[in-house]
């Protein structure tokens, strides 16, 4: 049975395109288990010949199994009518896609983005570190923030000194009396503190700076070409020297010794007895000792209001380089590569519109199948068998109509009633088929007919 024009175009057309369909499809497993394997090698252990090896033999039976699947699939779904079969084999087939982006894709997303992740991998570390190594500098120098207070309070305890000494500006008696000696005393305890503070300066700017020079050899560490792992290695080794500058500069911080110090000027206060040779100076040396008693805690308070501050931020956390395969890099910034995370499954899913371009082809060759009608298709042999039957059904319409007109004038022949046979109408054999003409019949002068 022959088909209609579209159809038959369209079955000629997957027909001529049977062949290149299966080339295609080769290629894709081929090219897939090609990233397959430089992905794997990556992933596993052992000797050169080992990992090669088992890469190949895995890169292997991943291209025979993805090229395997796609020809069933080619194969089977075009030709399946019924919508449960068919919601059955897209089941299936969903679960094949899933199988080979478990067992293939993310592994050719891994060769094909694997160096690019792992920089993404040091990249984002080196930024962590570059943070931690500002919040810890930040706290230390906000504890170098506290010097400037800690000089004005020494200095305007030395100079009350001075003036008391020189004019006895607080007491009203001049020379080195009980208050005199205090407020050396206290001037001479802010002075030890602004230099605990300011000695830390020098340490801390020299941490930072050899912190710099740290980050600055890792960045060119994820910036300069060439082969990832030794420089992965290089970088790790960095990270390990920069954590530990890290961790030193955290110790310089004073904070905690400035609010030590700032508690013990109010808690350890000493005021040392009137030594005035009368009682009015003596109590005047008491009240302006009770003076400075009371400007020592506003000062204590404030440099511990001061030290709680710096304090309570938050503290540096520790910090650890995890050196990452090119697979699990991949894997782990996956929204960093999509388009190559795209490539990757598009190898292996492409062969998806292959087979739904199949299936509505077929679909279309058997709807347009469906229209065709039997006078369409039917043969010669087949018509000229039903005009040899047409011709004898006429016949005996005739021979019946020649018998009622005889019934009603019987001196009537029987074969004047009968119609006259055409000369060219060809006998009709009982069996329905064409009676052949004898050739010695034909004509002379007349050449062989053709069958």
């Amino acid at each position: 049975m022959q088909l209609k024009p579209n159809a038959f175009r369209l079955n000629e057309t997957v027909r001529g395109v049977e062949t290149m369909s299966r080339f295609a499809l080769a290629v894709l497993a081929l090219a897939s288990g090609v990233y397959t394997y430089l992905g794997v090698r990556g992933l596993l252990d052992g000797s050169a010949s080992f990992v090669f090896f088992a890469a190949i033999i895995y890169s292997v039976a991943v291209s025979v199994a993805i090229y395997a699947f796609w020809i069933y699939m080619m194969r089977f779904i075009p030709l399946v009518v019924s919508g449960v079969q068919r919601l059955a084999l897209f089941g299936t087939m969903l679960v094949g896609c899933c199988m080979i982006v478990a067992m293939s894709s993310w592994l050719n997303a891994a060769a094909l983005a694997g160096s690019a992740a792992l920089e993404q991998h040091m990249a984002v570390t080196l930024q962590g570190y570059a943070e931690d190594l500002d919040l810890a500098h930040s706290r230390a120098l906000a504890s170098q923030s506290l010097l400037p207070d800690v000089e004005r309070a020494a200095a305007r305890f030395a100079t009350l000194a001075q003036d008391e000494r020189d004019s006895g500006a607080l007491t009203g008696s001049m020379g080195s009396g009980s208050v005199v000696q205090l407020l050396t005393q206290m001037s001479t305890q802010m002075t030890q503190l602004a230099g605990t503070i300011s000695g830390s300066r020098e340490e801390v700017a020299g941490l930072f700076g050899e912190g710099s020079e740290r980050l600055a050899k890792m960045r060119e560490l994820v910036s300069t070409p060439g082969a990832i792992e030794p420089r992965s290695d290089s970088f790790q080794a960095e990270a390990v020297q920069l954590s530990a500058i890290i961790a030193a500069l955290q110790q310089t911080d004073v904070a905690a010794s400035v609010k030590r110090a700032a508690t013990d000027l109010s808690a350890g206060f000493i005021a040392p007895v009137a030594d005035g040779r009368s009682a009015d100076l003596a109590s005047r040396q008491d009240q302006v000792m009770e003076t400075v008693r009371a400007s020592v805690a506003a000062q204590s308070t404030a440099l511990t209001a001061a030290a709680d501050e710096i304090l309570a931020s938050p503290a540096v956390g520790p910090r650890r380089f995890v050196p990452l395969s090119s697979a699990e890099a991949v894997l782990r910034y996956w929204s960093d590569f999509v388009p190559s995370w795209a490539g990757a499954i598009s190898i292996d899913l492409l062969p998806v519109v292959l087979v739904l371009t199949l299936m509505v082809v077929n679909d279309a060759m058997r709807r347009d199948a469906e229209t065709l009608k039997e006078a369409e298709t039917i043969t010669a042999a087949e018509m000229l068998r039903a005009m040899a039957l047409y011709r004898r059904m006429e016949a005996e319409g005739a021979a019946e109509a020649a018998a009622a007109l005889l019934s009603g004038n019987p001196n009537q022949p029987v074969d004047a009633a009968l119609p006259e046979a055409d000369a060219d109408e060809k006998p009709v054999g009982e069996d329905g088929t064409v009676t052949p003409i004898d050739a010695a019949q034909r004509k002379r002068g007349e050449g062989q007919r053709p069958a």
